[in-house]
């Protein structure tokens, strides 16, 4: 659909709901291409960028979005209970203005990394010293473009709204809010409170009149002890009242969402000490409801998948000690299967100990979801180390129902996992980190085994393993603070954690990047050569930057290489 004939319309809306361009586009659908706008601005340069993102979905006649980010729906939805269509808009990224007049109220955008403080993109930063990504030139251009429409617009009383994920960054740099222009930053689940909350923002009412709401933000220390910090420039839930939306709460999508992506739940509870979304209260979707958004998505969208966004897949409806709910997860793939049109699913996040001991389930889905050779289903996994001293520390549950040392060791159980979901034409993506608290050498050369020895590893039927590996930054908050981020501050057992997950990954990419872009052949075969290219080059810079420090690549191209397991165990066969 051509959003050309959109121009000429121009309707001010109330409230104008939309997120930063990074999240509009399907980047190729080739895996781990959604994580390029982490990449800093001197190192890609921007026509590889805008090649590799793809071009922007569709408008619709009138202007708006055909596709919008979920999270952008629900609020949609949300607003759309209270108000009418034709005062909640979420426009098409070339048509923001037409709907931005001296009458908008709220131009409210949602967010993921807009400052580029996330794990990934401080990766990137760490190695080539830059802080200006994609991610963070992308919001900014955005927030300026706005902000130049309501001054043109002659529209004194509008305010602008960040929420989303990415507003702990701002928590960090309140600073930036009054430098952008941004009017609030809204911190929190926000689909129960939203219409109540834009409503007193358009009225001028005193947040601190409301006890629901805390004119302030809330942080965590190292424990995830909570505190509330007072600043006017930010909303969030009160101390006292409830945190989060009941799941009765939460409204269905009306619209479709960018790359079919819905919600299969939200928190995990898998405890893992440095993530946040451990925090949230669980709630767990009925398979219907997830059915009928996949619904609307094929329907009015055009989709013939369905993306099901999940912290935890494998916690969906969990039993004791974390052991899934077989019985739940194939009801939920079967029920997501039966939309008419759906030739394909996949979930976003998963933990890898449940394929190393529940094989069968593993076989089970991919059957219902009609994994082969042509359809893999994509996955990512957070192994974060391959040390078992800190998966201990640091993530005790990510392991169960296995446990370290009576199942084996960690690496060992990711191993299996691998094979498993390779076995049964699963791709994982997997993040490790470095930096985190208490790690050692010894710990980062335990994460290089563990990355040569999957990447030098097949199956009984001699494919390859299939998987990609990112490393992700655990940085303290007081040195993201003084910006003192280079690949200085890495020693040679992080930097060896580098350079054997990107050594991996242009490995993969040579691989697979003709078979996995999409497009026409001339389309594919840039796409192919851009991505093949660009593994080479990432992974060459940061061999110069080890070689530059001394390190031995040789070394650290065998490591762990010794250790191997002639046939897959299976580690805990009461579970299976």
């Amino acid at each position: 659909m051509d959003g050309s004939s959109a121009s000429s319309q121009k309707v001010s809306a109330k409230y104008v709901v939309l997120s930063d361009t990074t999240l509009w586009y399907s980047y190729r659908d080739f895996p781990l291409l959604d994580f390029l706008p982490c990449a800093p601005t001197n190192t890609i340069p921007d026509f590889v960028y805008r090649l590799l993102r793809g071009p922007a979905p569709a408008a619709l006649p009138d202007g708006r979005a055909l596709y919008a980010p979920y999270s952008i729906r629900l609020l949609e939805s949300a607003l759309l209970q209270r108000y009418q269509e034709d005062q909640v808009v979420v426009p098409h990224q070339d048509y923001i203005e037409n709907f931005i007049g001296s009458d908008t109220e709220i131009v409210a955008v949602g967010t993921m990394d807009p400052l580029g403080y996330g794990p990934l993109t401080m990766s990137f930063t760490t190695l080539f010293n830059n802080y200006y990504p994609y991610v963070r030139k992308e919001f900014e251009r955005l927030i300026l473009r706005i902000t130049k429409c309501l001054k043109r617009k002659g529209n004194k009383k509008a305010r602008i709204l960040v929420g989303g994920p990415g507003v702990w960054e701002f928590t960090i740099s309140p600073e930036e809010l009054d430098r952008l222009g941004i009017s609030f930053a809204f911190q929190g689940e926000a689909d129960d409170i939203v219409c109540d909350l834009f409503g007193w923002l358009s009225e001028g009412v005193a947040l601190e009149a409301h006890e629901s709401l805390f004119p302030g933000f809330y942080t965590f220390d190292s424990n995830f002890h909570k505190s509330w910090i007072t600043n006017k420039k930010f909303i969030t839930r009160g101390a006292f009242s409830r945190q989060a939306p009941k799941l009765e709460q939460i409204p269905e999508i009306r619209r479709p969402s960018m790359k079919s992506l819905v919600e299969v739940m939200r928190g995990c509870g898998i405890g893992c000490d440095f993530c946040e979304v451990t925090l949230r209260p669980l709630r767990y979707y009925p398979p219907e409801r997830v059915a009928r958004e996949v619904e609307i998505n094929v329907r009015l969208g055009g989709f013939r998948n369905a993306w099901l966004q999940t912290d935890e897949v494998f916690a969906y409806m969990h039993g004791k000690n974390f052991e899934p709910n077989q019985e739940a997860l194939i009801s939920l793939f079967k029920a997501v299967m039966s939309v008419r049109g759906v030739e394909s699913t996949n979930p976003t996040h998963g933990r890898i100990s449940i394929p190393s001991a529940y094989p069968d389930l593993i076989r089970n889905l991919s059957q219902i979801a009609k994994a082969s050779p042509s359809n893999w289903i994509g996955i990512q996994v957070g192994i974060e180390t391959g040390s078992d001293r800190l998966a201990k520390i640091h993530m005790p549950n990510k392991t169960l129902p296995l446990k370290i040392g009576q199942d084996g060791s960690w690496a060992e159980i990711v191993w299996r996992g691998t094979y498993v979901l390779n076995k049964y034409y699963w791709r994982p993506a997997f993040t490790v980190q470095v930096g985190q608290p208490g790690e050692t050498p010894e710990d980062n050369w335990e994460t290089v085994a563990l990355i040569n020895w999957l990447s030098n590893s097949s199956l009984d039927d001699g494919r390859p393993f299939e998987f990609t590996v990112t490393p992700m930054q655990n940085v303290p908050l007081g040195r993201l603070k003084s910006r003192n981020l280079t690949a200085n501050m890495l020693d040679e057992s992080q930097l060896a954690v580098y350079y054997a997950s990107y050594r991996h990954l242009a490995k993969m990419a040579s691989r697979n990047a003709m078979r996995d872009s999409g497009g026409n052949p001339l389309v594919r075969l840039a796409t192919a050569a851009a991505i093949s290219f660009g593994g080479k080059l990432m992974f060459q810079t940061i061999k110069t930057i080890c070689k530059q420090r001394g390190i031995d690549v040789d070394k650290v191209n065998v490591h762990g290489l010794d250790r191997k397991l002639s046939q897959p165990r299976l580690l805990n066969p009461r579970l299976s």
